[in-house]
């Protein structure tokens, strides 16, 4: 695992706090940390409550990002309530994908931080409604 892994790491480990802000809001199981193309990096915890107005940690990163200006993912990591790390579910792939219709097959995610093994959003998504370079729906 090189360097700016662990630097990601380091950085979503600083946030990942898990607790129980009111009797239904729960955050912080979750912790991400997403490497814009400029090289910074942004944070975030998941929201979860009892009422689907959660987010995930790393769109809760990506919007950090968005916030600060940026909008080209260059790598994500998320790391998980057993200290692992994992692909990111389908609508935190949605929104990248979306983010970057051209690009996003190059994204690179951290599947496993004990290992280093890592996949592409490419790799994760083969067969996404929107297809590199076409910039539109898929098929039409």
């Amino acid at each position: 695992m090189d360097a700016i892994w662990r630097e990601m790491l380091e950085a979503a480990r600083a946030v990942w706090n898990g607790r129980q802000v009111s009797e239904y809001v729960s955050c912080g199981e979750v912790a991400a940390a997403v490497r814009s193309k400029s090289g910074k990096i942004y944070t975030g915890i998941c929201v979860d409550t009892c009422s689907t107005l959660g987010i995930c940690a790393e769109r809760n990163a990506i919007f950090n990002m968005l916030t600060n200006g940026e909008h080209a993912i260059d790598r994500v990591v998320a790391v998980l309530p057993n200290g692992g790390s994992g692909a990111p579910c389908g609508a935190c792939r949605e929104l990248m994908v979306q983010l970057m219709p051209d690009d996003y097959p190059s994204i690179r995610i951290l599947m496993d931080s004990r290992t280093g093994r890592e996949a592409t959003l490419g790799e994760l998504t083969p067969e996404w409604w929107i297809r590199p370079g076409e910039g539109k729906v898929a098929g039409k």
